[in-house]
């Protein structure tokens, strides 16, 4: 029986034998360039994002696609200052710390996905690319940052990591509220057709394993355990860079699915999770998408899926490690699709 691409990730995430690993790179603001969009336009047009989605969708055949804007969405209706530095970038922020005291954590509203900074916005594209793509393609739904990355964007991130010596009660108000605000727009995102919700915790990894477990993974594990339980979706974490030393607590958050940057090693990363824990990943989307020829990228692709298939885990996704540069070349981007879907090079 041949499978639509959304049977196939939602079978390899169950642990299901398929044949083949799904595919699923981080396509975000590469999308953008397919049509020529700027990066402003991308983040505040859920058309113009939604429209570069479809178009991905139908010129490369990856198994799922990604809807993100950037990572200051949840921060941005939290009350944070953003800004576009120039038309080709996303929104970020502006520099000045949003959230300086109580009185300011106590000021933010409960979240309401239908008018709360962009939420709508995305709201409403991934509705249009569930139209756009149809019913047999995976969509990743990213509901933006983990309370402690959107406590870094609120608060700056010196004063964030500080925080935890001179100030714990306004961090933990901060990521109290955050989380609230995540598991809303998640919400959302699941109602308007996402098949799984994603978010990003990258700050976390610079709090060293002890911090991280003490202030970041509980937070996590709340967000992941209320968003399972109020969408029945699989839920993924995405820490970037070198997460080597958090994986044993990442595995305890709940998630179903672990993004991991190419400065994991995939098979110590199989060893370390268990068998019960999705990986998605794992190329270096700049030293190997980015710059590599064509061959290299499919070469390098296939020496990573050797790993996986060697190691016998069935959970696994084959991605780039993070997104997308924009000018990545499409043909390294098909290079990697075509050898991921190669059986007789894996297996050989």
């Amino acid at each position: 029986m041949t499978l639509t691409s959304k049977e196939r990730v939602s079978s390899a995430l169950r642990g299901e034998p398929i044949g083949r690993f799904p595919t699923g790179p981080l396509a975000v603001h590469f999308c953008a360039g397919l049509i020529g969009a700027s990066l402003r336009e991308y983040t505040l047009s859920a058309a113009t994002l939604s429209r570069a989605v479809c178009h991905y969708a139908e010129q490369f055949d990856a198994d799922a696609v990604w809807v993100s804007a950037d990572t200051w969405v949840t921060a941005e209706a939290m009350g944070a200052p953003v800004t576009v530095a120039e038309a080709d970038q996303p929104l970020s922020g502006n520099g000045v710390p949003g959230i300086k005291s109580a009185d300011d954590v106590a000021a933010i509203p409960t979240p309401d996905v239908t008018r709360h900074g962009r939420y709508p916005l995305m709201t409403e594209a991934i509705r249009r690319v569930r139209e756009g793509v149809g019913d047999d393609r995976f969509i990743v739904a990213c509901f933006d940052q983990y309370p402690f990355s959107a406590a870094c964007a609120l608060m700056g991130v010196e004063r964030a990591m500080l925080a935890p010596l001179d100030n714990p009660g306004l961090l933990q108000n901060v990521m109290r509220k955050a989380a609230d605000y995540a598991v809303a727009y998640g919400k959302s995102l699941a109602d308007a057709g996402a098949d799984m919700l994603s978010a990003g915790d990258s700050p976390a990894g610079l709090l060293g394993p002890t911090a991280y477990e003490e202030i970041a993974a509980p937070f996590e594990r709340e967000v992941i355990g209320r968003l399972k339980e109020e969408t029945g979706l699989p839920v993924s974490l995405h820490i970037c860079g070198d997460s080597n030393r958090l994986l044993t607590a990442m595995t305890q958050t709940g998630a179903d699915v672990l993004e991991l940057d190419h400065k994991v090693c995939v098979a110590d990363a199989i060893r370390i999770c268990g068998p019960d824990i999705a990986i998605w990943g794992n190329l270096d989307p700049v030293g190997t998408i980015l710059s590599s020829t064509p061959e290299e990228v499919g070469e390098t692709t296939t020496q990573v899926l050797k790993q996986v298939r060697e190691s016998g885990h069935l959970r696994y996704v084959a991605s780039s490690g993070c997104t997308l540069a924009v000018g990545t070349p499409q043909e390294n981007v098909r290079a990697f699709l075509a050898a991921a879907g190669d059986l007789h090079r894996v297996n050989n």
